[in-house]
């Protein structure tokens, strides 16, 4: 019982939350990329750049304007959130740029993004900070309450003291599923990602929806490093992203390439991330309990992905007839 009690007290499924939302957001952003044809395995190069530019954001907002963050605390990491978006989307560009535009094979170009941005963020920690491994402190969002929920004997301790960007990643999914579900820009992504050439032939960019859906992905996966900055560590550290854009990308593909489905594979890996982190009283090795998402992570990927469907034209470059 005491066993039960400990993989389940309100503590760790609190900070299952906290630790689902990087991953969350990457996997959202993964979703967009290939509903639209491109893998992109650079998310987690990309996350690394939106945790560097995240907390530089939040850092040089703060002193540059101290008088408006004494008003109104939350610009500072408001700005670097945003720092970190646009980092992302740079870096993204990239990859649809030399995948999309010039037909480079995706996975070597996300691989090289991954590669690039380890390198660039110790440069740029050094050029900014003058170290190579870490940046100053930062501050991170006021906490906000749930009023309904927070009123609940039970769910009390998890709605309470939570992140804004917790409750935006939240309805980011439900816009997302929506989008994609119900809207023209969605539909035409969708198309785009199964049949490119009939797409074409409707008069639909294919171009430049995957440039969109890529974007997108580089925005969300910059936002989810932001979060990992700004409100995880409030600071930037290297490696802190510890694998998270693959667990992203296993979180995605459990989800089958929906937004919902990648918010349920998403809890399950940051339950198992949020276990790795605390100490429970479990009869098994700790060393066990800290690989417990990758492995998670292994054994789902091979139960599922020889069922699961991915959009019919996922990393194949498209050429249109007259080229």
């Amino acid at each position: 019982m005491e066993y039960v009690t400990s993989l389940l007290s309100l503590a760790l499924i609190a900070s299952a939350i906290r630790v689902t939302m990087p991953i969350l957001l990457a996997a959202l952003g993964a979703v967009y990329s290939e509903r639209g044809g491109v893998i992109n395995i650079g998310l987690e190069g990309i996350m690394i750049m939106g945790t560097f530019f995240g907390a530089v954001g939040d850092y040089v907002f703060a002193r540059q304007y101290p008088a408006l963050v004494a008003a109104i605390p939350d610009l500072a990491p408001a700005a670097g959130v945003l720092a970190a978006m646009l980092a992302g989307m740079a870096f993204a560009l990239i990859h649809a740029l030399v995948t999309i535009t010039f037909r480079v094979d995706q996975i070597i170009s996300g691989v090289a993004l991954n590669l690039l941005a380890v390198g660039l963020a110790r440069f740029l920690n050094i050029l900014f900070f003058g170290v190579a491994t870490q940046s100053p402190g930062v501050s991170g969002f006021t906490p906000v309450d749930i009023p309904i929920l927070e009123g609940i004997p039970v769910l009390g301790p998890i709605a309470t003291g939570i992140s804004p960007m917790i409750l935006v990643a939240l309805l980011l999914v439900l816009i997302g599923h929506w989008t994609l579900l119900r809207t023209r820009f969605g539909l035409r992504l969708r198309g785009v990602g199964e049949h490119p050439r009939a797409a074409d032939t409707l008069g639909i960019n294919v171009y430049g929806m995957r440039y969109a859906g890529v974007l997108i992905s580089g925005a969300l996966a910059g936002m989810a490093g932001a979060y990992l900055a700004i409100e995880q560590a409030h600071l930037y550290f290297e490696g802190m992203t510890q694998g998270r854009g693959f667990i992203a990308l296993a979180a995605m593909i459990f989800g089958n390439w929906w937004p919902l489905g990648a918010l349920g594979a998403s809890a399950l890996f940051g339950y198992f991330d949020a276990l790795s982190l605390r100490v429970v009283v479990l009869p098994v090795p700790s060393q066990f309990i800290n690989v417990l998402p990758h492995i998670v992570s292994i054994l789902v990927l091979a139960g599922f992905v020889r069922r699961a469907q991915p959009p019919a034209a996922d990393g194949v470059p498209y050429t249109k007839e007259e080229e």
